[in-house]
């Protein structure tokens, strides 16, 4: 019943297809971020049993970022104070 009223407006009122279009990609790219996160993201655990400590499987030099860059950070000289 709803499609029917949906189609029947399209049909009225063309220039709302793009409106649905883009309303309707930015609804599945911002699923596939929060899904990516999720899966992907080092600060989720999903397992609990077989991983209780997830934080300490990290190594202190790892450093998890968005977009990958071939850099070595150990390298770098320190700026700040010593704490």
């Amino acid at each position: 019943m709803m499609f029917a009223t949906v189609r029947k407006q399209l049909r009225n009122h063309p220039a709302l297809i793009p409106l649905f279009f883009f309303i309707g990609g930015g609804t599945v790219m911002s699923l596939m971020y929060l899904g990516r996160l999720a899966l992907k993201n080092p600060d989720v655990c999903w397992d609990r049993k077989n991983n209780p400590e997830p934080w300490n499987k990290m190594a202190p030099t790892d450093q998890y970022k968005f977009f990958t860059v071939n850099m070595d950070y150990s390298k770098l000289k320190k700026e700040g104070p010593d704490f």
